[in-house]
């Protein structure tokens, strides 16, 4: 018989004990959520992993880009004052000429552009129109950047204080031009323009710019699109038969070469390249180098099967676009350049690439091409459609500049759509 004195083992808890239990831990949890999901809605900068606004419709319609497909990027473009864009053009003819000018024609194609979002809350991309390269003010004729970062500044702080869709991403949805020299650097000078740097207002934006180089550089760090830079519509038209025009200049450059190269802060033009191309081929008859000015230049670039498109200040030039519109194969000679639409237009079959260091052998080159594949590379290079894809038309056609622009843009939505994806798997 048991002793009643015995302690008896505590009872096993009951199953309604165990539930209010947990029941307490996962209020407690759900409270937690709450407080969590209350303070990302109410923080007034989203997080930075959260990617490029897309509206549900458009969503649904993701498909592969070919050179056919409408780009389904919808963007809108801000009706900003006349003082941030066609003062500019009303001002100075060469505003919407020049080349730099690839602002103006970008923002004229857009508003012609039957595709654009016409209500804001349907948009992807937001497109702010400043005219920052048209102010010609200076004595040598090129537009003076020193009011570049207070224009842009003022046209933010009208967008950010009268409208909502820039708080909502802190501007990374908001699609700016700067087709200067080093970009949204704003100076010509590269040293100059690295210590500037990018406006912190801009670093979330994404960037249409002319400059763009391998690697890492200060001037480009931020999302951004590598486009040609502008040059007159009628040059496209000079040459629709680029194949049966008769060319008799071997190579052709014409354009700024310092016999004396001066030393500026420390660097000299074009890190001496063109005073080389003067000292090793200027007497050349196989080379057609001239240094005046020459109104009629393009003329000469139709007569020639090379035309050198060697760096300035910057890396890029005008040159790049006037020798593939009017059938003269490139000749490159400016180190780590990024070009404008890769995939579309493959720039190494198109043209070629000439180390800085070896201007001395440029000749040799040239000759091996001539006897090897000129004529391939020829052909790809008076294909219409790579052709077009350089060009800024007014309204904008397929295949153009500006529809390759919002192509670009297209992968950039695409892109920042998987990032999202993949942080959240």
């Amino acid at each position: 018989m048991r002793d009643p004195k015995q302690r008896r083992s505590p009872a096993a808890p009951t199953l309604a004990g165990r539930l209010r239990k947990h029941s307490t831990w996962l209020l407690l949890l759900l409270l937690l959520w709450f407080a969590l999901s209350l303070y990302l809605f109410i923080s007034p900068t989203p997080p930075a992993a959260a990617p490029l606004r897309r509206p549900a419709f458009l969503r649904s319609k993701a498909r592969a880009l070919s050179a056919t497909t409408a780009p389904p990027v919808r963007i809108y473009v801000y009706d900003l004052p006349d003082r941030f864009n066609r003062d500019w053009v009303a001002a100075d003819a060469r505003c919407a000429r020049h080349l730099f000018a690839a602002e103006v024609a970008v923002h004229e194609a857009l508003l012609a552009y039957a595709g654009r979002a016409a209500c804001p809350e349907d948009a992807d991309l937001f497109f702010v129109p400043v005219y920052i390269s048209c102010n010609f003010s200076t004595p040598n004729g090129f537009p003076s950047l020193s009011h570049a970062r207070g224009l842009l500044a003022e046209a933010v702080d009208l967008v950010r204080t009268q409208m909502p869709y820039w708080n909502r991403s802190a501007g990374a949805d908001h699609v700016f031009v700067a087709s200067h020299d080093f970009g949204a650097c704003f100076h010509p000078m590269e040293d100059v323009a690295i210590a500037d740097g990018i406006p912190e207002f801009l670093k979330r934006s994404i960037l249409l710019q002319t400059f763009g180089v391998q690697g890492h550089h200060v001037c480009q760090e931020v999302a951004h699109v590598v486009i040609p830079p502008h040059v007159p519509l009628e040059v496209s038209h000079e040459l629709s038969e680029p194949e049966k025009v008769r060319r008799d200049i071997f190579a052709f450059f014409r354009g700024k070469m310092e016999v004396h190269p001066k030393n500026v802060s420390g660097r000299f033009y074009s890190k001496k390249v063109r005073t080389e191309l003067l000292q090793h081929y200027g007497r050349n008859r196989k080379f057609y180098l001239k240094r005046k000015r020459f109104d009629n230049y393009q003329s000469e670039m139709a007569r020639s099967l090379f035309c050198l498109c060697p760096l300035g200040w910057a890396p890029w030039s005008p040159r790049l676009v006037e020798s593939v519109l009017l059938g003269c194969i490139p000749v490159i000679i400016a180190d780590n350049i990024r070009l404008p639409f890769p995939s579309v237009l493959r720039w190494p079959e198109i043209s070629l690439q000439v180390a800085e260091r070896d201007i001395a052998s440029l000749e040799t080159v040239l000759d091996h091409v001539v006897a090897t594949n000129l004529t391939r590379i020829q052909k790809n290079l008076w294909d219409p459609m790579k052709r077009k894809a350089l060009v800024f038309n007014r309204p904008m056609e397929v295949g153009d500049a500006t529809w390759q622009v919002l192509r670009e843009l297209e992968i950039l939505l695409d892109q920042s759509q998987r990032r999202y994806v993949r942080s959240w798997r």
